[in-house]
């Protein structure tokens, strides 16, 4: 039986997850399965959900989103490895320190003004077309932005650092006599990171994977300022739903099921990667 102060103590969590989150989302659930039928008039419909499953642009909207999401993701991981490790295990003291604070300072700003600062970069008029154009590497003007690769790019850039902080977090309590002992009993580099490294670091892969990949999937500024009108991202479809078309009744649906694509992939990563969520927080 809980005591009552492990109760109080818990009390504003219980609250902020039941009033912010849980009835919410039991709103949202109750209003994506119905139909308008008139002024205030409704009927239970599964209208909403068949609507996307025979609508062919929302439906390859929501596989392009889970495709790049991932490979955002992976993309993520690839490059906040090598990243994490020095970090943790091959720079020490104050260049340490520096290091991780040039990782953090751009998170000092909000996504916004990160996102229109690749715009000033890669735009036509922009700062690497003009250095180009002036190298005398291209002949005009060149538009880098409204592309894949460009949206790629400012995904990965936006959610780098989470991949870092808990890479570095776990990576920072693997005990160096272990790499030292497996040099010592001639592993290769690629060996350690195979065997000692990467095993010892799986918690941390898997919580970063996790984070990356749920803002990912659920970014709306990136894809929109970077990805253009052609972006094709799920999460501009919610918001035309909610705010251009007004039809509450389909973006909840259509944000329930990003709901069930996220927790799928996740569930799918967790049991490929053999942790558990337990295993990610700790």
């Amino acid at each position: 039986m809980i005591k009552l102060g492990t109760f109080l103590l818990m009390l504003p969590l219980l609250l902020w997850l039941f009033l912010l989150i849980i009835l919410p989302h039991l709103d949202l659930l109750t209003v994506s399965l119905r139909e308008k039928l008139g002024y205030r008039e409704y009927a239970f419909s599964l209208q909403n959900y068949i609507e996307f499953f025979t609508e062919p642009l929302y439906w390859n909207t929501f596989v392009r989103t889970a495709v790049m999401s991932i490979v955002a993701t992976a993309i993520t991981l690839v490059v906040g490895f090598p990243v994490s490790y020095y970090i943790a295990k091959v720079i020490k003291g104050k260049k340490r320190n520096l290091l991780f604070m040039m990782c953090l300072i751009p998170f000092w700003v909000s996504e916004l003004v990160r996102t229109f600062g690749w715009m000033i970069l890669l735009r036509e008029s922009g700062v690497i077309s003009s250095f180009l154009q002036w190298a005398g590497l291209v002949d005009g003007p060149v538009e880098l932005l409204y592309s894949d690769a460009t949206l790629m790019v400012g995904l990965v850039y936006t959610s780098m650092l989470f991949m870092v902080v808990p890479l570095v977090s776990v990576l920072d309590t693997l005990d160096d006599s272990l790499i030292e002992a497996g040099y010592d009993l001639g592993g290769s580099t690629y060996s350690i990171l195979r065997e000692i490294v990467i095993p010892h670091a799986m918690p941390g892969i898997a919580s970063g994977c996790i984070v990356v990949f749920m803002l990912t999937l659920g970014n709306y500024l990136t894809p929109t300022l970077l990805g253009g009108k052609d972006s094709l991202w799920f999460t501009e479809q919610i918001y035309n739903q909610f705010i251009t078309r007004f039809n509450w009744e389909s973006g909840s649906a259509f944000g329930f099921l990003l709901l069930f694509l996220s927790s799928v992939i996740v569930f799918v990563g967790l049991k490929l990667s053999r942790q558990t969520l337990a295993d990610t927080v700790k």
